[in-house]
C-alpha cells in the first residue's frame, strides 16, 4: 500500500503525514539510479551509503561516460536519459537489499521487474487493501494478483516477492479487539500461503497518524503490538521457494514532519521496538513538497536529517539497525505552477513539449535535489 498517486507506494504521497509536508550501498548503487529512471511504475528502495567519487571499475560504464552520476544533475538531464537502460541486466555490484515496487499506474513496471529481475532482491506489487466490512474485516486485491507474472519472475531471477498490503481498517475495529487483530492476521498469513508469496509489505503508520490514534500511549502499543505479531507470524512460516527461509515482513514508515519528532512519527524506539518482528523498514523519503510549499521532491539535507532522526544518537541501540533501513529514491518529479494565485502539481514522467518549459514553473526530478 491502490488509485492514482493517492495510493502510490510503500506508497509514494500517501506515506507523508498530514498536514505537514513531510543497508546504505556504496556508490557503485547510484550506476543504477538512470537504469531504474525508465520506470517511473518501479520507485526501488535500496540500502544507500552516499559518497562522492565512483569505484574506478564502473567508471567506463555509460553512466559515467555521460557524466550522469552526479549530485548536480538536473531535470532536463533526467528526461532525456529516462528511456535509456543498462545491457547489464543481472549482475549486482552490492550486497545490500534493493526493492522495487510495482504499481498500477505504469504496467511496463512488470516487464521491466522480469528483465532485471536479478537487480533486485525483493519486488513489491501494489495489490492488496485490508479493509473493515461493517464489523468484520475484509482482505482485497487477489483480483489483482498475476499469477502468470508471478511464475515467470520466478524462472527469471531469484527476487522474492512481497505484494503491499495497506492497512484501510478503522483502528478502532482492526486494533480495538483481540479477536480483530488475530483475523486480520490470519487473512494476510493464509494469502501468502495460497499464493505462493514471500510476504509481504505493510503500509500503516500513516494511515493510523492520519487517524490519530498514535498520540494515545495505549493505541501506539497496540498498533506496535499488531505489527510485531504479524511479524512474528509470518516468520512462523517457510518459504515455498528457498528451503529454511521465512517469510518476511517490510514495514513502510513515512519521514519525520519536521527536524524534531513529534508524537505522530515513527522514531528510534519504535524501531527498536519492531526490530525482531521486522526484516526491513522501507522509508519514503520523497514528497518533500507539495502545493502549499513548492519546492525540491527529496533534497540530500533532509534525507539526511530524516535519517539522523530515526536512527537516534550515535549511542542508540537503533544506530545498529541501520542496515535494515531501505532508503526510498524518487524517480519522478513534480511541475509546480501558478495560476490564477493558487499553485498546482503535476507530476513529471517524461520529457515536456517544446514551447511548455518556461511560465516560471519550478521542475525538480533529480534524485539529489
Amino acid at each position: 500500500m491502490a488509485k492514482k498517486r493517492s495510493a502510490p507506494v510503500g506508497g509514494r504521497r500517501e506515506n507523508r503525514v498530514e498536514p505537514p509536508p513531510p543497508q546504505v550501498n556504496s556508490a557503485s548503487g547510484r550506476r543504477n539510479l538512470i537504469l531504474f529512471f525508465i520506470t517511473s511504475s518501479i520507485i526501488a528502495t535500496v540500502a544507500y551509503r552516499f559518497r562522492q567519487s565512483s569505484p574506478p571499475q564502473y567508471q567506463e560504464s555509460y553512466v559515467y561516460e555521460q557524466g550522469l552520476v552526479t549530485i548536480h544533475a538536473n531535470y532536463q538531464d533526467v528526461l532525456t536519459e529516462n528511456s535509456k537502460v543498462s545491457e547489464n541486466t543481472s549482475q549486482r555490484h552490492y550486497n545490500y537489499p534493493v526493492l522495487g515496487y510495482i504499481t498500477p499506474w505504469n504496467s511496463r513496471g512488470y516487464e521491466l521487474a522480469k528483465r532485471f529481475n536479478s537487480k533486485f532482491t525483493h519486488i513489491s506489487p501494489v495489490w492488496y487493501d485490508l479493509k473493515s466490512q461493517q464489523t468484520s474485516l475484509v482482505l482485497e486485491g487477489r483480483h489483482n494478483a498475476d499469477r502468470g507474472w508471478i511464475s515467470e519472475l520466478r524462472k527469471s531471477g531469484e527476487a522474492l516477492i512481497l505484494p503491499r498490503v495497506v492497512l484501510e481498517a478503522s483502528p478502532a475495529v482492526l486494533l480495538g479487539k483481540e479477536k480483530q487483530r488475530n483475523k486480520a492476521i490470519k487473512l494476510i498469513v493464509t494469502e501468502c500461503k495460497e499464493m505462493g508469496y514471500d510476504g509481504i509489505v505493510l503500509e500503516s503508520w500513516s494511515r493510523w497518524a492520519a487517524y490519530g490514534i498514535l498520540h494515545d500511549p495505549n493505541m501506539r502499543n497496540l498498533a506496535l503490538q499488531f505489527v510485531k505479531q504479524l511479524g512474528d507470524a509470518l516468520h512462523s512460516i517457510g518459504s515455498e521457494k528457498i528451503s529454511g527461509q521465512r517469510l518476511q515482513l517490510v514495514y513502510v514508515i513515512g519521514p519525520p514532519s519536521s527536524e524534531k519528532l513529534q508524537e505522530h512519527d515513527f522514531g528510534p524506539k519504535d524501531l527498536e521496538t519492531l526490530s525482531e518482528a521486522v526484516d526491513g523498514f522501507s522509508l519514503m523519503t520523497y514528497d518533500f513538497s507539495n502545493p502549499h510549499n513548492p519546492g525540491p521532491n527529496a533534497p540530500l539535507k533532509w534525507i539526511q536529517i530524516v535519517l539522523k532522526l530515526l536512527l537516534g544518537n550515535s549511542g542508540s541501540r537503533a544506530q545498529s539497525l541501520a542496515p535494515k533501513i531501505l532508503l526510498g529514491f524518487n524517480f519522478y518529479g513534480n511541475d509546480f505552477s501558478l495560476s490564477r494565485g493558487a499553485v498546482t502539481a503535476e507530476v513529471v514522467l517524461k520529457r515536456p513539449p517544446l514551447g511548455n518549459q518556461g511560465g516560471g514553473s519550478r521542475k525538480e526530478c533529480a534524485p539529489f535535489d
